[in-house]
């Protein structure tokens, strides 16, 4: 264990792209935000330098809700990594933000064979390490 009885974190971890900086940062800061283009308004995630439906270099970083919706997800049975193996059965699920953009992430603290397409959920930040947080998303108020 680490200084204070925290275990590490050994799971790979993403590897942060300038253009993507503002995000990772974000998500440290405990407030999502992604991009929006100013000139059509579009909202969008992966994050990029142009916005994707109009080209325009025109974008800021905004913060979001942190609600969503299961767009799609799959069980994860079986440990590709052994990192995962005390993981299984996991969730990989890919939400959409109430502002529409579409998100990869897991759904925590339901059991992964109750996630399902529709369900109302919201994010979640889980500081895994002291310089990198991840969004998970969980049930919202009310599921």
């Amino acid at each position: 264990m680490e200084d204070g009885g925290v275990e590490p974190y050994l799971k790979p971890v993403p590897k942060v792209e300038p253009e993507a900086a503002p995000y990772w940062q974000s998500l440290r800061d405990h407030a999502m935000k992604v991009q929006h283009c100013d000139s059509c308004g579009h909202w969008y995630f992966p994050p990029s330098t142009h916005c994707p439906a109009c080209l325009s270099a025109d974008v800021t970083w905004r913060p979001v809700s942190g609600r969503a919706v299961v767009w799609s997800s799959a069980t994860m049975h079986r440990a590709y990594l052994p990192a995962y193996e005390g993981e299984i059965p996991y969730n990989l699920s890919l939400v959409e933000l109430d502002e529409g953009p579409r998100v990869w992430t897991n759904v925590v603290e339901i059991p992964p064979d109750q996630v399902r397409i529709g369900l109302n959920v919201r994010v979640r930040y889980d500081d895994v390490t002291p310089g990198l947080t991840l969004a998970r998303f969980i049930p919202a108020a009310g599921q």
